[in-house]
């Protein structure tokens, strides 16, 4: 890969951990899956970057779940479709106009919660085979 490239995977998951932390404060932006995305840039331009976001206090625990095992724990499962069902629901009735949009801005609401739900969860993975069994 050459140095450009480099530096542009590296600006764009800059940016992408840019609008991840805005997303903490505003609903609109998705928070994890910005960081998932910067993480990925980083991952093939830049080692120490990769290695900051993975050992990140506030989002290295979510980041390092998912890179590791894909998973989510229940608690952000949880986070994340009460943000989606609430954030969309306040935006469907009160602010998108005409019956078909509201139609088609629910139908993309359910592409999350699809995503979310078919997640597995980090605790399951916890558990001994002993215990899945039941």
């Amino acid at each position: 890969m050459s140095a450009v490239q480099k530096s542009i995977l590296i600006a764009f998951g800059l940016l992408c951990v840019g609008l991840g932390v805005l997303g903490m404060f505003l609903p609109v932006l998705p928070t994890t899956p910005l960081l998932l995305l910067a993480l990925a840039c980083f991952a093939r331009s830049s080692e120490r970057l990769h290695g900051w976001l993975l050992s990140h206090g506030t989002f290295g625990p979510v980041l390092k779940n998912w890179h590791e095992t894909r998973s989510m724990p229940r608690r952000a499962k949880v986070s994340a479709l009460v943000s989606i069902v609430v954030v969309g629901g306040v935006s469907v009735l009160f602010f998108v106009e005409g019956a078909e949009l509201k139609l088609a801005v629910t139908a993309m609401l359910l592409i999350p919660i699809v995503i979310v739900l078919r997640t597995r969860s980090t605790e399951s993975l916890e558990r001994s085979p002993s215990e899945l069994s039941r």
